[in-house]
């Protein structure tokens, strides 16, 4: 593919590269039929530079275009549920509006840090949809699911994943939900 995102990244399919992707990241994407599989690709960075805003400025990829990914969990009868949600950089998960009630909980919150990179086996900074628990969902903002060329974790603080917003809408457990982004 050719990426209008990268900026100066030097982007290679990710299928190719999977010493640039956390472990379960590489599973799943290895798990995607291949017309999605091959639409993947991946970037080397800087983990210094991991973190949305400081990788755009470095990287020259606009910030309209990446994508964040947050666990967010919540209880029901003494039952802990876990959801990820992607929602652009330009705007925040609505937590305690739109997750709170896809989860069926009273109160969503970020889940910690430690329990997040845990349960995703994933770097703290690098989580993404690729690779999640099977039984979590996989909360989209329409503007995610809509959008073609979209930068997100890798599983690791190394790298980026380049990727249609169509491919997530395909992922396991993935629901499109209005107002996720705000």
């Amino acid at each position: 593919m050719n990426w209008t995102i990268a900026g100066t990244l030097s982007v290679s399919p990710a299928s190719e590269r999977s010493e640039l992707l956390g472990e379960p990241v590489a599973k799943a994407l290895a798990a995607l039929p291949a017309e999605d599989r091959d639409r993947v690709g991946v970037a080397p960075i800087d983990p210094e530079l991991a973190d949305t805003a400081e990788f755009c400025q470095a990287y020259g990829s606009p910030l309209t275009a990446s994508a964040n990914c947050v666990v967010v969990s919540g209880k029901r009868s003494g039952e802990v549920r876990y959801a990820a949600c992607m929602v652009l950089a330009t705007t925040r998960a609505d937590v305690n509006g739109v997750v709170r009630k896809r989860l069926d909980v009273r109160k969503a919150s970020f889940a910690p840090m430690d329990i997040a990179v845990e349960l995703t086996g994933m770097a703290y900074g690098g989580i993404t949809p690729l690779g999640l628990p099977s039984d979590w969902p996989i909360l989209i903002d329409p503007a995610v699911a809509d959008a073609p060329e979209l930068v997100i974790g890798s599983g690791i603080r190394g790298s980026k994943l380049l990727i249609p917003g169509d491919v997530l809408t395909r992922l396991s457990g993935a629901d499109v939900l209005a107002d996720l982004g705000r």
